[in-house]
């Protein structure tokens, strides 16, 4: 598709999802910890910690922790859900967007999941088609060649 301004064609976007992100900047259990120790460490010992905000600090660092392990959990589910509906595109006519930015159907007759940093990938037709690609997924027509003849 040409761009309106410069009339020459739109360049293709491709997008892909990672797992999780990891900032430097990012406080998580280690540094609340390690926080927490310094505050028990360097407090006045004529003037103590009150006993409950060292309390509810204990409590944020459990929380803390309980929410890392459900993010965990919630990525492994994500995980397995994005294989389940690619296993389920097999055999199904999919419309996906090529890297000319053009609109293709076909059907998937098999599927690599991803691992580790690379996406899943549908083949299509025998071509490899990045499963964020595909915008439409039905059943098959008989016209797509891959309904079974009857034996005479």
């Amino acid at each position: 598709m040409p761009d309106a301004v410069s009339g020459s064609p739109a360049p293709a976007a491709s997008f892909s999802a990672t797992q999780q992100v990891e900032r430097k900047d990012q406080m998580n259990k280690d540094t609340f910890l390690k926080l927490l120790v310094a505050q028990m460490r360097y407090q006045d010992p004529a003037n103590p910690a009150d006993t409950n905000q060292m309390m509810a600090q204990t409590a944020t660092f459990a929380q803390v922790e309980k929410l890392e392990e459900m993010a965990k959990y919630s990525a492994t589910s994500l995980i397995l859900q994005e294989h389940a509906t690619a296993g389920a595109m097999v055999g199904r006519q999919v419309t996906y967007t090529d890297t000319n930015g053009a609109s293709v159907t076909g059907v998937v007759s098999s599927v690599r999941l991803a691992s580790g940093k690379s996406e899943a990938v549908a083949v299509v037709d025998g071509k490899d088609v990045q499963v964020g690609r595909i915008t439409a997924v039905s059943l098959p027509t008989p016209s797509s060649g891959t309904s079974s003849s009857a034996a005479s």
